[in-house]
């Protein structure tokens, strides 16, 4: 059986994500720093220490201050795509967060933002950090899930359609929530937990989104992309219909950001774990105080 090909392409995404720290407009980063906001309020909430904590595909440094400000951590380390802008600190390890470096129960807390969705092997990924877990260890990542970004893809999609009569992909596709917790239990992880949180960003225009997509790093690396940049005529058709089908009242975009948060645990004895079907004490009828009646074969 030939392996699946590869969906994304890795290298223009390293490329992108330095184009976008070099040139970054100020502000382009809100995602990221409300992602970081959100996963330092869920670590303070853990009832736990770790004793060292990796920031994976941590480009900007955000999450990596996050985990530290919580007090959580005893070490802290940044693992990057590649070396930092000299505006900011080396990172302390250079790793593709598609394959990592760490050894088997190395580690005590792993967090990622908005990395893995650009991936190309997520339930193998999943797997990789399981295993880099110390057993109670805790992996927490945010990324984008399904509905992000869906009126700037209708957008393009009906413009090409009306324009050229066919239409390329143009927005990375996104997994559902149920089916990223779905990889989580597979991968292996005890007491699994997704959550989804949708951002709605308004903008001037389509170009303004845009332009903080690119500042971002956030443009499409689909490897099965069109090397032709759209026509103006396409573009300005695709603003039309933007404005056309999802504005507000005021004129003004609106850009859905849908963000899933991953939570799981590398599995432990001290656990919870589910009850075997069949080996309840209690009567269901008994707990809600009301009278058991059997159905009729």
């Amino acid at each position: 059986m030939s392996a699946q090909p590869d969906l994304f392409d890795r290298d223009l995404l390293v490329s992108r994500r330095l184009r976008a720290l070099r040139g970054a407009k100020a502000g382009a980063d809100f995602l990221l720093q409300a992602v970081a906001e959100d996963l330092h309020d869920r670590l303070l909430l853990v009832n736990r220490r770790f004793q060292t904590a990796v920031d994976l595909g941590g480009h900007t440094g955000r999450i990596a201050r996050a985990i530290r400000d919580t007090g959580k951590a005893e070490t802290v380390l940044r693992a990057d795509l590649f070396a930092a802008d000299p505006g900011l600190s080396p990172p302390d390890l250079v790793c593709d967060d598609a394959l990592l470096p760490f050894r088997d129960r190395s580690l005590d807390l792993i967090v990622s933002a908005l990395n893995l969705q650009f991936v190309n092997d997520l339930p193998g990924s999943l797997v990789q950090i399981q295993r880099a877990l110390v057993p109670d260890g805790l992996f927490l990542a945010t990324l984008p899930g399904a509905g992000t970004l869906s009126e700037l893809r209708d957008s393009l999609t009906r413009a090409e359609l009306d324009i050229r009569g066919g239409a390329a992909a143009r927005v990375l596709p996104f997994a559902d929530t149920r089916d990223l917790g779905s990889l989580l239990q597979r991968a292996g992880f005890a007491l699994p937990v997704t959550d989804v949180d949708t951002f709605t960003v308004r903008y001037d225009t389509m170009f303004a989104l845009m332009t903080d997509l690119r500042s971002m790093g956030a443009t499409s690396i689909l490897k099965d992309r069109s090397r032709t940049p759209l026509p103006r005529a396409v573009l300005m058709r695709a603003a039309e219909l933007y404005a056309a089908n999802h504005a507000d009242p005021d004129g003004r975009i609106r850009a859905t950001f849908s963000l899933v948060t991953l939570s799981g645990w590398a599995p432990h004895d001290s656990q919870q774990k589910p009850l075997r079907p069949g080996s309840a004490k209690t009567r269901l009828a008994d707990a809600l105080g009301v009278r058991e009646t059997k159905i009729p074969d």
